[in-house]
C-alpha cells in the first residue's frame, strides 16, 4: 500500500531532477555539470563587464567572446 502512496511523489521528483535533463540527452549530474560550466562563465562575463564599465579601456570584448562561445555551445546542443 505505501508504493501506491509514494507514486505521485516520486514521479514530481523526476519531473523535478530527470525530465529537463532527458529532453537534452544528459543525466541528472551530466546536466549539472553542464550547468555550472555555464555559470562560471556567465559570471566571468559579468565581472569583465563590471570591469570594462569602471575602465573601458580594460576587457573591451571578453564579455561579447564568452557570450558568443556560450551561444555556440547552446545551439549545438539543440
Amino acid at each position: 500500500m505505501s508504493d501506491v502512496t509514494n507514486a505521485p511523489s516520486r514521479n514530481r521528483i523526476a519531473g523535478l531532477f530527470l525530465d529537463h535533463p532527458a529532453t537534452v540527452n544528459e543525466t541528472y549530474f551530466g546536466h549539472m555539470r553542464f550547468a555550472f560550466g555555464f555559470a562560471f562563465w556567465l559570471g566571468l562575463a559579468a565581472m569583465a563587464a563590471l570591469v570594462h564599465a569602471l575602465i573601458p579601456a580594460l576587457c573591451e570584448t571578453t564579455a561579447s567572446r564568452i557570450l558568443k562561445r556560450l551561444h555556440a555551445r547552446i545551439e549545438s546542443r539543440h
